[in-house]
């Protein structure tokens, strides 16, 4: 079963076990990002961590583009400069910050064009999946755009100082195998075999204990975020380690192992 959402501009459904997807079909706008969308993605991410139900989110587009980023051009002429500044300042803003916060992993499904705020949108996922005849790319240096400083420190956590340069000054398009090569993304597959490829990725992400891709998410962004941790932070990573020790989870997935099984997760 799926579910339309943003006036039918965002599709909601399960393609495996435990895996919910979110798909942008806004074609006739290469799936730009409206203010609809963004704030259907705001308002739905925090509804989708509902225990154990939902343990990997999926966010692709519908052919054949992934997203073309913020959509500036219905903006009238009149009311460009404030309502562009509103599109960015807000529901974009809301969006990726609903996106950062889920706890579950997210994967980006990059079917095709993937660029500006689109791009951020993906780099702000964990995993990100490309098509072969995707492109990506950031193109404020050819719009005359000032990018946001959040959504550079991304580009910088993820490509450092050089590639981030690289990527903004030159307004370049990358194609799927060198944004690989640069750490755009982390696989790229061949278009016809990307569809069951995204699908396999985040089902085998989907089927790990929960309380681990959970516990290391949250893991992984403390420690990213705080290069030097407070006593409470370390004592808080110390604590959801040792947490995992006490779990049913573990003694399971020991047992499964064991036996060569799949095992049966509680999330406890």
């Amino acid at each position: 079963m799926s579910e339309r959402l943003a006036g039918g501009k965002l599709i909601l459904d399960s393609p495996a076990e435990a895996v919910a997807r979110i798909t942008i079909s806004n074609p006739e706008r290469r799936n730009a990002l409206d203010h609809e969308i963004l704030d259907t993605l705001a308002e739905l991410l925090p509804r989708l961590d509902r225990g154990i139900e939902t343990r990997c989110v999926m966010i692709a587009g519908a052919p054949p583009a992934f997203s073309a980023g913020y959509d500036l051009t219905a903006i009238p002429r009149e009311t460009f400069e404030r309502d562009a500044e509103a599109l960015v300042a807000h529901p974009f803003h809301d969006a990726m910050e609903a996106l950062a916060a889920h706890p579950w992993p997210t994967v980006a499904a990059i079917n095709g064009h993937c660029l500006g705020g689109g791009l951020e949108l993906a780099m702000t996922c964990d995993l990100r999946i490309c098509a072969a005849g995707a492109k990506l790319g950031m193109p404020p240096a050819k719009l005359g755009l000032v990018y946001g400083h959040t959504g550079l420190r991304k580009f910088l956590d993820t490509l450092g100082l050089a590639r981030t340069k690289e990527l903004f000054l030159t307004g370049r398009n990358y194609e799927a195998e060198r944004a690989e090569r640069i750490g755009l993304v982390h696989e790229v597959v061949e278009d016809e075999s990307f569809e069951g490829a995204t699908i396999a990725l985040a089902e085998a992400v989907a089927a790990n204990a929960p309380l681990s891709t959970r516990g290391n998410k949250r893991a992984i962004e403390t420690l990213n975020a705080n290069p030097v941790l407070s006593e409470q932070q370390e004592a808080g990573l110390i604590a959801l380690r040792e947490s995992c020790f006490a779990s049913q989870d573990l003694r399971e997935g020991i047992e499964a192992f064991a036996e060569k099984r799949k095992p049966r997760w509680k999330g406890q």
